[in-house]
């Protein structure tokens, strides 16, 4: 099994310099021992105008067999395949073994290291690749040169791949399912060139020689970084480099999802992908907890008893309370309000954007009217959990087609949005830098533009009554900016009219005469001429510690 690297220099910056990038000196032959045979690097040729790199892998059949994968193993132990195990073409073709000793003999390279030359792994130069022999099975999914085309094209590289005959001898036999692969770049980094070769080669290949355990969609996102979540060929990249193990497979693709929004957004996956909160309630930082059952408050204590032990009620002990009856949790007001406010708009049809673990799902799943439901959330944790929560899988079937769960970013426009009757936005906006509020704007009230769609958002106004709040501080830390009364309605005029609905906004909760109840919803809507107006009809008109938070 053989593959070259080649580059070409100048005095000013020769060709040899490749050495310094593969921590492999031009002058010398050095071996390297793998798990299935041995390594061997050399130069051809070293030149300031042309370096080449060899890398030479002798695989040793015996060792594969006593590995436990040789071409014969599941076969029962039948004759006609006893002897594929010693003679095969794993010693000859680009396969996974090859992508194994690239990692073991280039692993620095592989991570662009070079401590003798730091500026070198940065800088982009030009490369060749030539891969004598290349399996390009395509078993129903479109193998050969065109395959190589589809893998290699988009990362950068220019592709020569012709087949293979065989036999030259006799070419009407037809062509083998070997390729000669020849690779080459002007903008690529070696570094680059070595991980996407470590991921591609099994890919073309369509086989591994070893159990494909779960830590391989770690490795696979690890070599992928920077390029495979972009790439249009993923989906055929995890299926095939997972060796088609579908529940590995579909974890690659959400991770590889969500790396994708978080690259567009230019934020860190763990900022976005935060709608799961994987430690304690009483670890939690910011003050909207994690409904449970929906009695948590602001302060972390439950029910209607306060922390110092007293009934927030009555103000008496907890030893002599006469138990109040639970009062309707500020997330379970949210959701009655937003319910309300779809069966006003008539809608049938509805998209939950930004729909966390389902819950308002789940109260939208009770009412009939509700023929469809879209789930929409950029954590692909948020969405395994609502699938859970809402257990989908034991639904039965007429109840579990009416919902659709899908990972996407609200910044941008998504035709899957499109042709819903209304859209809800709980607890979303204010988790967005008001830069980007504008993008959100136009995927969901221009693109998408639905006939109605409802936003909650905190009361900044409400803040003061939380007496566990500090002065200053957003109810929870991932909030970018919590809205007075005053300022919400300017935004909701705002969108109302650059995109031609109505709206009408309604408070949420208890509402306090001086500052106003604790959430803010806005219902708009294209199917009436009302002009914008502030109703002010309390959704509820008891009296509840404001509880309830991000979950909803």
């Amino acid at each position: 099994m053989f593959m070259s690297i080649s580059t070409t220099g100048s005095a000013e910056s020769p060709a040899t310099d490749l050495g310094f990038l593969l921590h492999k000196h031009p002058g010398k032959v050095q071996r390297f021992t793998t798990s299935h045979g041995e390594a061997h690097v050399f130069y051809p040729e070293a030149g300031d105008e042309v370096c080449t790199a060899a890398l030479l892998l002798d695989i040793d059949p015996i060792a594969l067999v006593r590995k436990g994968r040789g071409n014969g193993r599941g076969r029962g132990g039948s004759p006609d395949f006893a002897l594929s195990q010693y003679v095969n073409d794993r010693p000859y073709a680009a396969s996974s073994l090859l992508a194994v000793a690239l990692r073991t003999v280039f692993r620095s390279a592989m991570k662009g290291d070079c401590q003798r030359r730091p500026e070198l792994p940065g800088q982009v130069r030009p490369l060749r690749i030539e891969l004598p022999a290349v399996p390009a099975n395509g078993a129903g999914e479109g193998g050969g040169p065109a395959m190589v085309a589809r893998l290699f094209e988009p990362l950068g590289w220019r592709v020569e791949a012709t087949a293979i005959p065989l036999d030259e001898d006799f070419p009407e036999w037809g062509e083998s399912r070997y390729l000669r692969v020849v690779l080459a770049s002007d903008a690529v980094r070696l570094a680059d060139a070595l991980q996407q070769l470590y991921v591609l080669l099994p890919v073309l290949d369509g086989a591994k020689h070893y159990w494909v355990a779960p830590d391989e969609v770690d490795k696979l996102l690890a070599a992928g970084e920077g390029w495979l979540a972009a790439h249009p060929e993923r989906a055929l990249i995890a299926r095939r480099y997972l060796s088609r193990r579908w529940s590995l497979t579909r974890a690659a693709m959400e991770r590889l999802e969500l790396a994708r929004l978080a690259e567009a957004d230019d934020r860190e996956v763990e900022e976005i992908d935060n709608a799961v909160d994987d430690r304690p309630d009483d670890e939690n930082s910011g003050y909207e907890t994690t409904e449970t059952d929906g009695t948590t408050g602001i302060d972390g204590t439950t029910g209607t008893t306060g922390i110092d032990g007293t009934d927030r009620t009555t103000g008496t002990t907890e030893a002599t309370a006469t138990p109040a009856p639970r009062q309707p949790s500020l997330a379970e007001q949210r959701r009655t309000a937003i319910l309300a406010a779809l069966r006003d708009s008539g809608a049938a049809r509805v998209a939950d954007l930004g729909c966390g673990q389902g819950e308002l799902i789940g109260e939208l799943l009770k009412d009939a009217r509700f023929t469809e439901i879209l789930g929409v959330d950029v954590s692909a944790r948020a969405l395994q959990a609502a699938n859970r929560k809402l257990r989908l899988a034991r639904l039965p079937e007429r109840q579990a087609a009416r919902v659709t769960l899908a990972q996407g970013a609200l910044t941008y426009t998504d035709a899957r949005l499109k042709g819903y009757d209304a859209a809800v936005l709980c607890e979303v906006i204010e988790h967005l830098d008001l830069p980007r509020l504008p993008a959100l704007e136009y995927a969901v009230f221009g693109a998408a533009r639905p006939r109605a769609v409802v936003v909650t958002t905190p009361n900044v106004e409400y803040n003061v009554r939380w007496e566990s709040l500090p002065a200053g501080r957003a109810r929870h830390a991932d909030h970018r900016f919590e809205w007075s009364r005053a300022e919400f309605a300017a935004w909701a005029g705002k969108v109302a009219a650059a995109y031609g609905y109505a709206v009408e906004l309604r408070p949420v909760g208890p509402e306090d005469p001086e500052v106003g109840p604790p959430t803010q919803l806005a219902l708009f809507r294209t199917d009436t001429g009302t002009p914008v107006t502030e109703t002010r009809t309390p959704v509820s008109d008891t009296t509840t510690t404001p509880e309830g938070g991000e979950t909803r």
